[in-house]
Parts: C-alpha cells; sequence; structure tokens
C-alpha cells in the first residue's frame, strides 16, 4: 500500500485514474470550479502542478468515485471490512473463531508506531502564506482546508491512544485572521477535539492541536469514520494503510510521519474569531459565527509535498462518495446499535442531515384488525437520538410488509409511505430541538423541530399522476405541477414574515375545503419556482426540506388539534426561501468562462468527455 501521497498519485495516474494539469491555475475559485466540472462528470482525480502563487501542487477527486476509491484501498479493503464487522458484532467472533483470527492480528499490527525525529515531513519549516490558498465559492471568508486531520490529545490521559482525529474545516486566511499567526478551526463542543479542549480548560490549559495535512489517502479517510468504541482513528489508520501509523513529537505536538503538512498550535478557549462564510455541503453558505482560533507554533512540510482537497457544495460532491465508502466499510452497524432497524438512509440530495429514509420493524400489532405505526415510534425515537442521526428534521419511517422496501429507490419509497399515510394520526412533532450547526432554516443556531411521518398497513390511497383539477384556477398559488405520484408543487407569494404566511395559508386550505376532498395528494409543497422542484427527484428533495422548519413551515388542510396531537387532511410544506435562511451558492460567471481553456482541443483537460 501508499507509504504516502505521491505514491497514490502516481499509481492513479498509472492506471488512468489521475490527470495532471500543467497550466498555471489560481487558487481564487479557478482551481474550485475546475473540480466541480470533472467530479460532475465523474472524471478522473486531478493534480493541480502549478499553482499561482505556491510553489506546492494539489490534488483533488482522489474520492471522487466510489470505484476509485476501492481501486485506492484494494489491498486492504478486505480485511478492513472484517475487522469492522468483528467490531460491530463481537458474538460473530466467537461463533467463528478460526474465520477471525485474522482481524485480531491485523488490529494489532495496525498499532502506531512512535519514531525518533521527525520524519520526511520536518524537513522545512513554513508559513501558511506559502500553502496553496483555495478560496472554493465567491462569498466565503478566505482560503480553507477541506480535508484536514485534525490531531487533539485527552488531557487528562494524554497519548496517541486517547487522542482524537477528526476533520474540522480550517479557515486560513480572511476575516479578523492575522495571516501566518492563526487559524480558524469550525467545530461543534460535542465533538472529540470539543471535549478534549473543554478538559484543558478545566486545568487551565491551552490544548495542543497538531493539523496533518496529506499523507496516505487512508488517513484522510479515518478523520471522517464513525468508529466503534474501542477503535481508535489512528489505529484505523493503520488498517486501511496497511501500513502502521507513524509517528513522533516536536516540542510537545505529535507530527505524522507521512503527512505532507502539519500545522502545529494551541488553542485558548477564550480566543474566538468570526470563522466564515463557507459554501457548505447543504448547498448554501454556512454563515459568519464566532469559533476557536489555533495559535500556530510552526508549519512543517516535506519536500515535494501534495495538498489534497475537496469542494463541497450542494450534493452530490465528492463527500457524497465519502459516505458510500464508510457505509460499504461500517456494513450494518447502524442495525446492530439500533434494535428493530432493517436500514436508514441519509438522503444525500437533501443535504444528508435533514431528511432520512428508514425501514424499521413492526411486531406490535399482528393480531390487531387495524394495523398502524408503534414499533416504529420507538424505533424513530431511537434513531433521533443517534450521532449524526439526531440532526435530522424529517423522518420518514414504514416497516415491509408482502414486498421487499430500499430506501435508495427514493421515489418508489416516498410513495410506499404515501399510499398508507394516516396523517390524522401519523404525524409526530418535536419542537424546540437541535438541527445541523449548518442548517439554517430554523429558529436561531442549531435550533429548530422535527417531524417523524411513520407510516403502516393497508393501503389507503391511489396517488395522483397528474396535477389535480382542484389545484388548478386558484387565486394565489400558481402553476401547479406534478413532482411524482402524489406530491405536487405549487407558486406561492415571496415570502414576508410568518404572519403574513399564515393568513396566506388558511386563504389557500379555506378554498380548497370548499372544492372538496383531494385523498389523492397527500403532499402539497409551496415554493418559489414549481418548474425547478418539479424538475427532478433531487430539486424536490433538495429545496423541499432543506429550506422548511416542520414546526414552523408545516400547514394542512382541514387541520385540527386533539390532546395536543396535530393531524389534517392533506400536509403543506412551505419550503419558499425565507428571509433567515443563507443563500445559496452560484457560480461565479466570469470563473466559469476563464476555466473553458484547460478543457480546450491541446490542453491538460481537453481530453475529457465533459
Amino acid at each position: 500500500m501508499y507509504r504516502n501521497l505521491e505514491e497514490c498519485v502516481n499509481d492513479l495516474e498509472k492506471h488512468g485514474h489521475l490527470i495532471r494539469i500543467t497550466e498555471e491555475v489560481d487558487p481564487h475559485l479557478e482551481m474550485a470550479a475546475i473540480h466541480l466540472k470533472v467530479y460532475e462528470a465523474g472524471g478522473p482525480a486531478l493534480l493541480f502542478e502549478n499553482v499561482k502563487g505556491s510553489e506546492y501542487r494539489a490534488v483533488s477527486n482522489l474520492f471522487g468515485t466510489v470505484e476509485r476509491s476501492r481501486f485506492i484501498f484494494r489491498k486492504t479493503w478486505d480485511g478492513v471490512q472484517n475487522v469492522m464487522a468483528v467490531r460491530n458484532d463481537p458474538v460473530k467472533a466467537l461463533k467463528q473463531p478460526i474465520k477471525n483470527v485474522s482481524s485480531g492480528f491485523s488490529a494489532l499490527k495496525a498499532l502506531p508506531q512512535q519514531k525518533k525525529g521527525g520524519g520526511p515531513v520536518s524537513a522545512r519549516e513554513i508559513n501558511i502564506s506559502d500553502l496553496p490558498l483555495i478560496k472554493h465559492w465567491p462569498e466565503d471568508g478566505g482560503a480553507f482546508i477541506t480535508l484536514p486531520q485534525v490531531y487533539s490529545e485527552d488531557p487528562d490521559k494524554p497519548g496517541i491512544m486517547n487522542s482524537n482525529l477528526g476533520m474540522y474545516r480550517v479557515q486560513l486566511d480572511g476575516n479578523d485572521y492575522n495571516l501566518n499567526e492563526e487559524v480558524g478551526l469550525h467545530y461543534q463542543i460535542h465533538r472529540g477535539i470539543g471535549v478534549h479542549q473543554h478538559k484543558a480548560t478545566k486545568k487551565g490549559e491551552p490544548l495542543k492541536v497538531s493539523i496533518f495535512v496529506g499523507g496516505p489517502p487512508a488517513h484522510t479517510l479515518s478523520a471522517v469514520m464513525p468508529l466503534p468504541e474501542g477503535l481508535s482513528e489512528m489505529t484505523f489508520a493503520g488498517l486501511l494503510a496497511g501500513r502502521r501509523f507513524q509517528y513522533s513529537y516536536i516540542d510537545g505536538y505529535c507530527i505524522s510521519h507521512d503527512a505532507d503538512f502539519v500545522i502545529t498550535g494551541e488553542i485558548y478557549p477564550e480566543d474566538t474569531k468570526p470563522e466564515g462564510p463557507f459554501g457548505d455541503h447543504l448547498g448554501y453558505y454556512s454563515l459568519i459565527h464566532d469559533f476557536p482560533v489555533m495559535k500556530i507554533h510552526k508549519v512543517y512540510a516535506k519536500e515535494k509535498a501534495i495538498l489534497p482537497f475537496t469542494v463541497v457544495g450542494r450534493p452530490p460532491q465528492e463527500d457524497t462518495s465519502f459516505g458510500a465508502i464508510i457505509h460499504e466499510l461500517t456494513g450494518d452497524a447502524v442495525k446492530q446499535e439500533i434494535p428493530g432497524v432493517q436500514e436508514v438512509h441519509a438522503v444525500d440530495a437533501a443535504g444528508v442531515h435533514p431528511l432520512l429514509f428508514a425501514i424499521g420493524s413492526e411486531r406490535y400489532t399482528p393480531f390487531e384488525k387495524v394495523k398502524r405505526p408503534q414499533e416504529l415510534l420507538t424505533i424513530a425515537n431511537r434513531i433521533l437520538g443517534t450521532g449524526q442521526l439526531s440532526l435530522a428534521k424529517y423522518l420518514f419511517i414504514t416497516a415491509e410488509q408482502e414486498e421487499p422496501l430500499d430506501t435508495h429507490l427514493k421515489q418508489d419509497f416516498l410513495a410506499y409511505i404515501l399510499e398508507r399515510l394516516d396523517l390524522r394520526r401519523d404525524l409526530h412533532f418535536q419542537t424546540n430541538t437541535t438541527i445541523d450547526t449548518l442548517d439554517y432554516s430554523g429558529e436561531g443556531l442549531n435550533t429548530g423541530s422535527k417531524v417523524v411521518i411513520a407510516a403502516y398497513g393497508d393501503k389507503k390511497r391511489e396517488l395522483c399522476t397528474a396535477v389535480p383539477e382542484e389545484l388548478n384556477g386558484l387565486e394565489t398559488f400558481k402553476n401547479p405541477k406534478l413532482v411524482m405520484p402524489g406530491v405536487v408543487a405549487v407558486e406561492s407569494p415571496e415570502f414576508k414574515d410568518y404572519g403574513t404566511a399564515q393568513k396566506e395559508f388558511n386563504m389557500f386550505t379555506n378554498e380548497m375545503e370548499k372544492r372538496g376532498k383531494l385523498a389523492s395528494c397527500p403532499m402539497i409543497i409551496a415554493c418559489d419556482d414549481s418548474s425547478f422542484l418539479s424538475k427532478t427527484m433531487s430539486n424536490f428533495l433538495w429545496a423541499a426540506f432543506t429550506r422548511s422548519n416542520p414546526s414552523h413551515d408545516i400547514y394542512g388542510i382541514r387541520s385540527y388539534y386533539e390532546n395536543k396531537h396535530w393531524g389534517c387532511d392533506n400536509m403543506i410544506i412551505d419550503a419558499r426561501i425565507k428571509p433567515h435562511h443563507a443563500p445559496p451558492l452560484t457560480a461565479d460567471e466570469k470563473v466559469e468562462r476563464n476555466i473553458e481553456r484547460f478543457f480546450r482541443y491541446g490542453a491538460s483537460l481537453g481530453d475529457l468527455d465533459i
């Protein structure tokens, strides 16, 4: 396997998975724009050999397809899956001791290895300004490192086996940062590094942090893996790399011998500065907020170092492939963690965190005349209390009956639920709760609501396959468009405030009640542009579920309360853009025109079918 990033780059090129870009490229928007265009076309990894303003190279799109990732990890993939299976299900190891004995040896051989000296990465001391300062989107607050491995140790139990390796974006310049003296770290207090910072603060000490950049691709992937209890990121890095993680200490800071760059420094709890904006994975900018500042101690670089980066934006992007890789490696971990769960799918098209599709078990009602969700509601609460899944706003959950279900067949799965949904019984809200920090649809930072939509039982309706006549010719809500069976989008007036919205939807629902029952259309989406929302399933999932806060933006035809339970005949989701939302990401047209030169005949990317 690869000892460093250079070996990976050369191997990918040898097998047709990478192209070198020899022309000078501007790190201000151009590199990101090229990456986005190549990723969208399913193209190769890209090595930028001539980055304007820096002597260092940069590589992107390493993990742009699952196939390429499998190729990169082809020699260790099966072994890692075996170890993960044993960690997720220890009973499996006891039942098959001969088969799984190799997993124990693999983990043992992957333990981190302390070395003398600083390794190749300590060859040069440089400044932050020497790095490729890559700015991704026009309104970004500055240049960011998007694939860092941020390392910290437990102040109460120092040492590499009690360390945390996480991927938290690093802002290098812009805003109020003093270039070459400090960088911004975007992380939440509940993350591993946040726990370490809290402990350091209690001891009255700064937290020592090392940021590794580059090295074997296994190290990058390890920083984002949701690992079972007891399996450290550093051990997993060794497993996936097929080679022990090698490290030493300089000035009390951990140094990865295989990294291309290492940035060391200290975080003081009282030091925060505005970080952002940053084009993020929901397809909008995350806005400016105060986050910890790291005071730089030293920056190291190996000879001929390469800086890996990715570009985050409206999905799918390269982090989509990250998610698929993680799912393949971790297998059925969620089934082990939550009894009764068959499948949970964080829907990438909706930005991952806002929307979950799940299949559970329903064993509480086998002898009841009316089948209804019961066990599913217990499972739903477990899902919304588990790790990253707890950030979800919408959870659609059902159980298999006569036919198998697949949450990745998104339209079919949603149609199955809508056919069985009892809107007077099956909507369950959680208000004034937590949502994703990057989701600005709620009432404030981290603050919003959730709804569980649990359906089970006999089919209750045939879903409309054309716009029902009742939705045509409305006074205020125009241009109805069929999104999918059972779902229609209507254009609404521009959103002003929630008081006005309530009046608008009162008028709409009153008019609809006069027109009779609309049984075939259980879901109506109010939006700014029904043609856009109905054009593709991805547009629908993105706009409807990233632009709405369930408690504030769900209305209903013939809605009512009974014993604090809210129900209706038809659910309306107000997916209009609101004043408090973050702005969506849009490319710079001038930059888009400028990068065409790289795709012309004779240029580095001229042979790509784009």
